[in-house]
């Protein structure tokens, strides 16, 4: 084999390998990559539990100031510090008026917009060595206690699913959305442009 030949024969065997990279580079991209397995739908129901902002989602049961201090105690006050002064974690009672200072103190009491947001917080994540492993009444009584410790509810309150929506909270006003009202959550969406004097 002559020289110009044997480079003839490996161009197209180079040739021949790049095609054949490329058809099942093809392939591969055309078959779906096998992931994970479907949720079940009771694991779906069991994991969605979401509360939102007006309480839509909040479950049945109910809780006391005096349960949510024994809970407190016994589940949080070794992060979050007695009566809620803070310790290895950030406090969770005190700052009010401080938001707008050098060193601003964000709590719940001076912080937090929602009570029926804390309680999902509380229900999803908390305690974090465990979370979702507190009862609904548990989070229902945390809630009522750390409200009563910012001075926001009264120390006899049992709160549920009816009252809790109803609290407000002293930063309620303290968050503006940046998008205008007719947002509608698409980000690749342009907003509509505004005419001064004019609505579109």
């Amino acid at each position: 084999m002559s020289m110009r030949d044997r480079h003839m024969f490996l161009a197209r065997l180079a040739l021949a390998v790049t095609a054949l990279a490329f058809s099942g580079a093809s392939a591969a991209q055309t078959t779906a990559p096998r992931l994970g397995r479907s949720a079940p739908a009771d694991l779906i129901r069991r994991m969605d539990r979401t509360v939102d902002s007006v309480g839509t989602g909040l479950p049945e049961g109910s809780g006391t100031v005096a349960s949510g201090r024994a809970i407190f105690a016994a589940k949080c006050a070794s992060c979050h510090g007695e009566g809620g002064t803070g310790s290895m974690a950030e406090a969770v009672a005190g700052g009010r008026g401080t938001l707008a200072s050098l060193r601003p103190i964000k709590t719940v009491g001076s912080y937090w917009p929602f009570a029926t947001t804390l309680f999902d917080y509380i229900r999803r994540a908390m305690p974090l060595s465990a979370p979702q492993t507190l009862a609904d009444s548990e989070v229902y009584g945390l809630v009522a206690y750390l409200l009563s410790i910012n001075g926001i509810a009264p120390r006899n309150v049992r709160l549920n699913r009816m009252n809790l929506p109803r609290i407000q909270m002293p930063n309620r006003h303290g968050f503006v959305s940046l998008e205008g009202r007719e947002f509608d959550g698409n980000i690749d969406r342009p907003a509509p442009v505004q005419v001064k004097g004019r609505r579109p």
